[in-house]
């Protein structure tokens, strides 16, 4: 398995996800990190839970990996790691990292991977509120 793609119940960690990213050839690394929020439009969120298709969804972000650099031809590096299971608020869910001679590329090729992986992953979130109540968000099924 790829270093650049990841999923993983551990905690994220953003020092080698942009070590991963990052080579002599960059003149920027961008990174973005998604994290749980404390609420959904007006209700409060006790935690979320994320499960996954694995072997295709480490797939996916290989096909997001290649379409990014068919896109965006000089970028060096497309990095995507994911948590699983259950998530307290604040903790980062996903870490998206594009590494680039300019910053220019490395910003839009990173926010077309997260556009992406949001469409495209088979990865499903679970959110449960502080009433007691949950309810999967966008799950297809």
């Amino acid at each position: 398995m790829s270093k650049n793609f990841r999923l993983t119940h551990a905690v994220l960690d953003v020092a080698a996800v942009y070590a991963i990213a990052d080579n002599a050839r960059n003149g920027a690394v961008v990174m973005m990190s998604g994290m749980v929020r404390n609420q959904t439009g007006e209700r409060a969120v006790d935690y979320l839970d994320y499960q996954a298709y694995e072997s295709m969804a480490l797939q996916v972000f290989q096909e997001i990996s290649d379409r990014c650099h068919a896109k965006f031809p000089d970028i060096t590096e497309v990095v995507i790691h994911h948590r699983l299971g259950k998530l307290k608020i604040g903790e980062i869910s996903v870490l998206v990292a594009v590494g680039s001679p300019h910053r220019a590329e490395a910003f839009e090729a990173c926010r077309y991977a997260i556009d992406t992986l949001k469409i495209d992953a088979p990865i499903w979130k679970k959110e449960f509120w502080l009433d007691g109540v949950s309810s999967w968000v966008n799950c297809p099924i």
